[in-house]
């Protein structure tokens, strides 16, 4: 059992913490058993799975699949896995596993998509990831500059559907989109000031959302090519909606549509 936090594989990990080396060693970090059971389910390749005897004795058959299913597995201290982890009480597992490419382009296929413009939050890029699988969305696209995909609090925020759902990073968001535009997907980009309210556009065509930066929103440059944009109506006094919400509002409204489409037809 790993007890001390010099041990090299301890060190290894604990780098996962930041992007760069997350990049560099091709490895991102997954936490918590129920991460674990997903990463599992989807067999996705695991690099090492550390976790303590408790953990093991609490889950024999999770840690014997994912025994089957890393290249190396390790039982560590309560100490080790709290140094390993990005989280405040880690329940017991910690596993690293093989760095996805999230670098292709926009799939012209869709029928309902999500694409983000500079999120910087983690917490939000992951909930807008669950929201999005939770709504059938097809894929999600973030900008270049936006936080990582696989930062460890857009994996835990996405309650495991970060596993489930097609992702890219766009290098050149805008030159996809109008690539997206000439396959006749509709560009639906949300907006403060817009006419129309979220409920009064028509999502049944194929459309891509669009969602920009917690502060600042959208770029002129991506609402200039919209084909549509729409507004999440405020009470006064409010200024605004966080991004996972604006984003649940509108996909759930495109399934209530889709849905009434199907009912009538």
């Amino acid at each position: 059992m790993l007890t001390s936090l010099q041990n090299p594989l301890v060190k290894q990990m604990r780098k996962l913490h930041r992007a760069k080396e997350r990049r560099e060693q091709g490895l991102f970090l997954l936490e918590g058993t129920h991460l674990l059971e997903e990463a599992c389910a989807v067999n996705c390749p695991l690099a090492v799975v550390c976790c303590t005897p408790n953990w093991q004795d609490r889950h024999a058959q999770l840690w014997e699949r994912a025994s089957q299913q890393a290249s190396r597995v390790e039982l560590v201290s309560a100490e080790v896995l709290g140094a390993i982890a990005t989280t405040v009480q880690p329940d017991g597992v910690v596993a690293a596993a093989e760095r996805r490419s999230h670098d292709h382009a926009l799939d012209s296929r869709i029928s309902l998509a999500v694409a983000l413009e500079t999120l910087q939050d983690p917490g939000n890029l992951g909930t807008v990831i669950r929201t999005a699988a939770a709504a059938g969305a097809d894929g999600l696209w973030v900008s270049a500059d936006s936080v990582d995909l696989d930062h460890p609090k857009v994996l835990r925020a996405s309650a495991g559907q970060w596993f489930r759902l097609p992702m890219a990073t766009s290098k050149n968001l805008r030159a996809e989109i109008l690539q997206l535009q000439t396959h006749g997907v509709q560009v639906v980009a949300t907006l403060p000031t817009a006419e129309l309210t979220y409920w009064q556009a028509d999502f049944k065509p194929p459309t891509l959302l669009l969602l920009g930066n917690e502060g600042a929103g959208l770029s002129e440059e991506l609402t200039a090519i919209s084909d549509v944009q729409v507004k999440i109506p405020l009470a006064v006094g409010v200024e605004s909606l966080n991004v996972a919400i604006a984003a649940a509002l509108i996909l759930y409204e495109a399934q209530r549509q889709r849905e009434s489409l199907g009912a009538g037809s």
